[in-house]
């Protein structure tokens, strides 16, 4: 257990080693309690751009858990993901252990797949991310303000004329 929390907090090791002088010179028992809160995180949150058409692969992992949750629920602008026909192209991933790692794909982006996803672990905090399904634009975020890049040629063009006069 001691080896545990030496991993997670390297602190831990120095308050123990700490508490060990201690004791040699007390009689009295101590008993530590650290609670950890187990922590939820999406892998590239808080938004994902992604182009219609695409896979969306969303990556919740749980850390700090002390047992792995016993289930984690998948949402979409806060309906729980159901796995219907119809949408068809929808799974979910889930490898349980030390730290639990939960996968949704979404095959075949359609703008009706953008908005809120939200990963629900039974033991932890959820966590939230926005995806935006482009037909083929590019977000404001990765445009260069405004301009658009001018072609090698025009470049060229420009320089030939400025030596020329």
């Amino acid at each position: 257990m001691v080896e545990k929390l030496k991993q997670i907090f390297p602190q831990v090791e120095r308050f123990y080693d700490t508490l060990m002088l201690k004791q040699e010179s007390v009689t009295n028992k101590v008993n530590i309690e650290i609670k950890v809160e187990p922590k939820t995180e999406i892998l590239g949150a808080p938004d994902l751009y992604i182009n219609r058409g695409s896979t969306i692969n969303l990556t919740c992992v749980v850390l700090l858990s002390p047992e792995p949750p016993a289930y984690i629920f998948w949402n979409h602008n806060d309906a729980i993901i159901s796995y219907d026909p119809t949408r068809g192209g929808v799974s979910v991933v889930t490898e349980k252990g030390d730290t639990t790692t939960s996968f949704l794909l979404v095959q075949g982006a359609k703008p009706s797949d953008s908005g809120r996803y939200t990963c629900n672990p039974s033991n932890a905090q959820p966590k939230s991310i926005t995806v935006h399904v482009l037909n083929g634009e590019y977000p404001a975020a990765m445009q260069h303000g405004g301009q658009a890049k001018q072609p090698r040629l025009y470049s060229l063009l420009l320089c030939l004329c400025l030596l020329l006069y």
